[in-house]
């Protein structure tokens, strides 16, 4: 994801389960995944049909679009950005991934997720789920990757805001992390800024607490619902993204069971160190280096 751009790459990530506690990762960490290249296959087939449209004569240029966003909608995402400026913070998250396999079944992967946050550049995420279980830690310096199933893990030389740091993960050692975006400087700007349209759909209850459930349609083509605190905080509670373009309709949901504000937390909340009995994974020279990525 550019998180300028939007939200996209961090959740069109979501469409495909993260990577297994037992996979090898050599050769330059390969992320070319059968899943991957079912989604560009439906991504190219959507080109396609859009080219055979009639198109606006070259004098006719299409007047700009201005989005269509509801005062409430504006309202509830400008304080929930505020909540999570918050410098430090810990998390923990329920998942589901939901895609097509290659015979056209549906499948749903789940996962648990405790994400300890240090903003501008510290955060560490422990995934356990159905495709296994691993921990992702970033320290302003270094992003690292342990797989405690299989002993392994891996590191790349990272730097910048969290999102950048873990686009670096996502694209050298294909590990996803579909929340990037709420880590973003300015996390309002990335969900607003992608807007077509975006308002209030109703209130619901998630969890015992009242909520404003908000719809968004997006310029990237996807559909996203946020389901916020009906206060001042706008603390998330639920998040569904939808990809309504792509084959079956792909979805991430992710629903917040806890957000703590906490202490200032120390450096060392954020440092890998690796047990003794694990291997470390060896990368092609260019991408430990951090110099090109795996793709």
């Amino acid at each position: 994801m550019e998180v300028c751009n939007g939200l996209q790459r961090a959740f069109t990530k979501a469409r495909r389960p993260s990577v297994a506690a037992n996979r090898s990762v050599d050769g330059g960490v390969h992320a070319v995944t059968a899943m991957r290249h079912a989604i560009q296959t439906a991504a190219l087939g959507m080109f396609v049909g859009f080219a055979a449209l009639p198109t606006a004569r070259a004098d006719e240029p299409t007047p700009p679009v201005k989005p269509a966003i509801s005062d409430e909608a504006a309202t509830a995402v400008s304080q929930m950005g505020k909540t999570l400026l918050a410098r430090d913070m810990t998390i923990t998250a329920r998942t589901i991934s939901i895609y097509l396999d290659q015979s056209g079944q549906p499948l749903h992967i789940f996962h648990t997720m405790k994400i300890t946050v240090r903003r501008p550049d510290r955060i560490v995420v422990e995934f356990t789920g159905d495709d296994g279980k691993h921990d992702l830690f970033y320290d302003g310096k270094a992003a690292s990757v342990f797989f405690p199933d299989s002993k392994q893990y891996a590191t790349i030389p990272a730097s910048g805001d969290i999102p950048s740091a873990l686009n670096e993960v996502a694209t050298k050692l294909d590990v996803d992390f579909p929340l990037g975006a709420l880590f973003a400087d300015f996390p309002d700007k990335v969900l607003l800024g992608d807007a077509l349209a975006a308002w209030q759909v109703g209130t619901a209850t998630v969890d015992g607490v009242e909520c404003g459930h908000l719809f968004f349609s997006q310029k990237s083509g996807i559909d996203l619902e946020l389901w916020v605190e009906k206060n001042a905080a706008a603390t998330p509670h639920r998040l569904v993204v939808t990809y309504p373009l792509l084959q079956g309709q792909p979805s991430f949901v992710a629903e917040f069971t806890s957000w703590k504000t906490q202490p200032p937390l120390s450096d060392s909340e954020f440092t890998f160190e690796p047990p003794a009995d694990v291997k470390k994974i060896d990368l092609t020279p260019a991408v430990a280096s951090g110099t090109k990525g795996s793709k």
